[in-house]
């Protein structure tokens, strides 16, 4: 965390190099969070390009270096949703996740694809609070401030999705409601 902290000063100052490898920490987690918004390849590299750029622009701007995560995250969603208006729909996720450093990878391949299907049936609301909490690694808190939403509201996003996804697709099978 020290580390990521000198490296965000550097770059505040203007040291490309620095900001680079301060992305490079997040990447992988960047990428989960596009590939589930967006279902077009060509948007989540857009989407990834310009939030990337805007970061580097607007990196004087943060305040907390401890919460670059966060703010890096909420770039790219906003860039998400800009290409979301621009094509004029929603986009939900069409692919299996195959992210190999993603949560969901181990396991059998018709899991994911039910998994998958499952959170893109959330609405939106609850489908961005479940990413966030599970793929981004947010608690409510910062997910409430990221979000501009009381954390009881987050908190009661997450329990219903959790909800949803276990009375809808888990049934009677014996899925467990404990979450995370």
């Amino acid at each position: 965390m020290e580390q990521l902290r000198i490296l965000i000063k550097k770059a505040k100052k203007g040291n490309g190099k620095a900001f680079v490898s301060a992305v490079k920490q997040y990447e992988s987690v960047l990428y989960g969070v596009a590939k589930r918004l967006l279902s077009c390849d060509q948007d989540v590299a857009d989407a990834l390009q310009e939030a990337i750029m805007r970061a580097f622009e607007n990196v004087k701007t943060l305040k907390n270096e401890q919460y670059f995560r966060t703010w890096i995250c909420k770039i790219l969603i906003n860039e998400c949703h800009k290409i979301q208006r621009d094509n004029k729909k929603l986009s939900y996720i069409d692919e299996v996740l195959t992210d190999k450093d993603n949560i969901y990878s181990h396991g059998h391949e018709f899991l994911r694809v039910e998994l998958n299907e499952a959170i893109n049936s959330l609405n939106h609301d609850y489908k961005v609070a479940v990413i966030l909490y599970y793929l981004v690694g947010l608690n409510t808190r910062e997910i409430g401030d990221f979000l501009k939403e009381p954390e009881g509201t987050i908190k009661s996003r997450l329990s219903r999705a959790r909800a949803i996804l276990r009375d809808q697709y888990y049934g009677r099978e014996g899925a467990s409601g404990n979450g995370k």
